[in-house]
């Protein structure tokens, strides 16, 4: 049932609406909790005292995220500089029955790294080596603090590049830990498929090898996937410490295009089209019409406010022409229409800057006020239904949320703004995500594609997975996570 701020709606909803606004308000911090003493100085002998940090503005910015979840610092912050010395503090914490939360850039949208029980944070930034590159192997390991930007830059001059794109700088290690994908995984596939094996560090700070040290085969059948358990684990199992990924060549010709279409309905029923006629296109996103406006305006393209398709296709110089065609034949198809085909890099840039800056746009929309973004995924028949239905409801609550989305995989994103501070505002906020979220059980699909459960989703995971299903993730959780230190308050 859609809320409403009439006088006559329960004072139990308006208790929870005002919950939600403090949740998702103005970030704040709680109070310190003590550390067990001696425990500082075990860490600083470890680390050293510039690594080390108690200062409220050091915990504060360690506390939250890029979410709307409110800020809850950790009491301690440390920059361990490598992996043993990581596994030396672990192992302190451990003994001490400390709470432990990994921190890479803080780029996450759920909450993912506010230390909801206190304890010490790990900043793993200083981890920062770009080892083991294999060019004949497609294949190179990095630590916590290299980003996917700079993974890319190194591999300048090689003819290989790590596709994976979210969109922000991330970390690569947090990309993994959250499951991450982006605009190429249509074609490149999404974080889980792109890692070969993971050096993870487990509470007790023992380390494990998931694939077994040293190893980067392509695939294998030997025993039970760790690799697969630990990516999209939140930091909730274990740290990762290093990831060894797959990388991919670079594609010989590159072509980007923007389409306009009537409807939302006729841009999603294109895609769908176009994945069923075997178009093998790298990058297809959706924006609707309230979107497309937004980006316009933020990074000044002479966009119409209509519904559109950006997409990219990679290939041989001589495949990309008969792609091309084929792309054409099916946006017409739809009714649309293709604006311009951009070949040159630096116009193929800047449609993509201003896809990538669709949160910023969305912000723009309502200054001052605050923004959420949704990250449903659903099986690609099931997709037009889905959105012309979630359109219906945000004209329905009377909310703002320009809709952007990895349509090629089913996956898409409301970016609600609105005032945090309004309870009414803020309640329908919170019953549209819930609707939206089991809409999209509903019809097959899952509550988060790429974001990761964090704090929001916990509820939505439970319907999701099941109570067997949710069961044993608890005595996974229980086995190698047993004083449940690692990340705690986070998936389950």
């Amino acid at each position: 049932m859609r809320s409403s701020g009439h006088s006559s709606r329960p004072n139990m909803a308006l208790r929870h609406a005002l919950r939600l606004a403090a949740a998702v308000g103005r970030r704040g911090c709680c109070s310190q909790h003590p550390l067990p003493p001696g425990l500082l100085q075990a860490l600083r002998s470890v680390a050293g005292d510039p690594n080390v940090s108690v200062a409220e503005a050091v915990r504060q910015q360690h506390g939250h995220d890029e979410s709307m979840h409110r800020c809850a610092p950790p009491d301690a912050v440390v920059w361990p500089q490598d992996v043993e010395q990581l596994q030396e503090m672990v192992a302190l914490c451990h003994r001490h029955r400390v709470p432990m939360v990994p921190f890479g850039t803080g780029t996450g949208l759920e909450g993912g790294v506010n230390a909801v029980q206190g304890g010490v944070c790990f900043d793993l930034s200083h981890m920062a080596t770009i080892s083991e590159l294999s060019v004949e192997d497609f294949s190179v390991a990095v630590e916590p603090g290299v980003t996917r930007k700079a993974l890319n830059a190194h591999l300048r001059g090689t003819g290989l590049w790590f596709p994976v794109d979210p969109g922000a700088d991330a970390s690569l290690c947090g990309m993994a830990a959250t499951g991450a994908s982006g605009t190429n995984a249509v074609r490149y596939g999404t974080m889980r498929p792109n890692v070969l094996n993971l050096r993870v560090v487990l509470s007790d700070g023992s380390l494990l090898h998931t694939a077994g040290p040293g190893r980067s085969a392509r695939k294998s059948a030997a025993g039970y996937d760790l690799t697969s358990l630990f990516v999209g684990s939140e930091g909730t199992l274990g740290f990762l410490t290093q990831a060894t990924l797959r990388l991919h060549p670079l594609p010989e010709a590159v072509v980007s295009a923007a389409c306009t279409f009537p409807s939302v309905r006729d841009a999603v029923g294109c895609t769908v089209q176009v994945l069923q006629a075997a178009v093998p296109v790298a990058r297809i996103e959706l924006l609707d019409e309230v979107m497309a406006g937004a980006c316009s305006r933020y990074s000044r393209l002479e966009l119409p406010e209509v519904a559109m398709l950006f997409l990219e296709l990679h290939g041989s110089q001589r495949g990309l022409a008969e792609q091309q065609q084929q792309a054409e034949e099916l946006v017409q198809l739809h009714g649309g229409s293709v604006l311009s085909w951009a070949q040159a890099p630096e116009e193929r840039e800047r449609l993509w800057a201003a896809r990538h800056s669709a949160w910023f746009a969305a912000l723009a929309l309502r200054p001052g006020c605050q923004g959420y973004s949704t990250d449903v995924c659903v099986p690609i028949s099931r997709l037009p239904d889905i959105v012309v239905e979630t359109q219906r409801d945000l004209r329905d609550s009377n909310l703002t949320g320009p809709m952007v989305g990895h349509v090629g995989d089913g996956n898409f994103h409301c970016i609600l703004v609105f005032r945090a501070d309004d309870p009414e505002e803020a309640q329908r906020v919170h019953d549209f995500t819930e609707r939206l979220g089991r809409r999209a059980l509903a019809a097959g699909g899952t509550c988060t594609g790429e974001h990761g459960v964090g704090l929001g989703k916990r509820v939505l995971l439970r319907e999701e997975r099941g109570a067997v299903g949710l069961a044993a993730m608890r005595r996974i959780k229980d086995a190698l996570d047993p004083l449940h230190l690692m990340n705690p308050g986070k998936v389950l």
